[in-house]
């Protein structure tokens, strides 16, 4: 009975096993809004209070309000107790996890994608890099567990499944074949987490002595290590330049915004339009852009789809 179960579940359509991993990913979500929320908190910890509850009013959460997603949107965003209208951010990164889970699986389990072992791998990943950009968005803060974390498990992940490098020209090098093995894969690792960590490092010493201030946190340097540790060299380099087009995107629309809010402001009350002056207040907003959500994304791509970004890097 057991196996013509198995047989059953190895036989569902690949959209099927999309469709399972993306409500367990809504699930696991669920748990991370809590790891982003008392990670700043002293007196809270990811196990204790054992039950969450409002941040307004302290009212303990049943079940019922509990569901990712459909709680949320059955309680039209507030809390059932005192009204409070609960942030976007709880339903955005459950619904974020639930979609990065579902593309984790359709890459995975596609063709050449990796199967099980690395869907597993890239699902898990995946999650921490969204905690990462989250907590970074509010605290300006990578945690250790994330980016320390990573350059511990990413060598010990790579040699056990050398499939996460198979697509690094270097990890087949390293191999001396057509196959990647599992010292191929791990020097691989062991060679991103040094590009990663060394180059945004550099970066940042060189940074600091042009501008005489400090030019890039620690915590953006070791979330590069990391995520060479799981993507390789190569990989890792195009994920810094992913990162710094989407920050410079991202930071220009933040200054643009602020210099328009100033503007409109000072139009409101005088009647002028004191444009050097809502300059540097757009300049001054600019600076308050956190690079590590950016570095994020930029190292999610190129888990997910380096073949393709490879291509695009690559062609003439």
């Amino acid at each position: 009975m057991i196996d013509d179960l198995l047989a059953t579940f190895q036989d569902l359509p690949r959209g099927a096993w999309t469709a399972i991993a993306a409500v367990f990913g809504l699930f696991v979500g669920s748990f991370l809004n809590v790891v982003i929320y008392r990670y700043p908190l002293e007196d809270q910890t990811v196990n204790s209070p054992k039950r969450s509850a409002c941040p307004s009013c302290g009212h303990q959460l049943g079940w019922k309000e509990n569901v990712p997603l459909f709680s949320w949107l059955v309680q039209r965003g507030k809390c059932t107790a005192c009204g409070w209208s609960i942030p976007w951010r709880y339903p955005l990164v459950e619904a974020s996890n639930a979609a990065l889970w579902g593309l984790c699986a359709w890459i995975s389990l596609g063709p050449d994608g990796g199967g099980a072992g690395l869907l597993l791998v890239r699902c898990v990943v995946m999650s921490a890099l969204l905690v990462t950009t989250f907590v970074d968005f509010d605290c300006f803060e990578i945690p250790d567990s994330v980016s320390i974390g990573g350059m511990i498990v990413g060598p010990i992940v790579s040699f056990a499944l050398p499939a996460l490098h198979a697509d690094s020209p270097l990890a087949l090098d390293l191999s001396g074949g057509e196959v990647v093995t599992r010292t191929g894969a791990l020097l691989n690792s062991l060679a991103g987490m040094a590009a990663g960590f060394g180059v945004l490092w550099l970066i940042g010493r060189v940074g600091a002595r042009a501008f005489g201030k400090e030019a890039m946190g620690f915590g953006d340097v070791k979330l590069m290590g990391a995520g060479g540790a799981f993507v390789g060299p190569g990989a890792i380099l195009a994920a810094l330049m992913l990162g710094s087009v989407l920050a410079s995107v991202w930071g220009a629309g933040v200054m643009l915004r602020f210099y328009a809010l100033v503007q409109s402001r000072a139009r409101s009350r005088s009647g002028r339009k004191p444009a050097a002056k809502a300059w540097r207040v757009a300049r001054l907003a600019g600076q308050y852009v956190p690079f590590g959500p950016f570095l994020a994304a930029g190292i999610g791509i190129v888990l997910l789809d380096w073949n393709h970004v490879l291509g695009l890097l690559l062609r003439q």
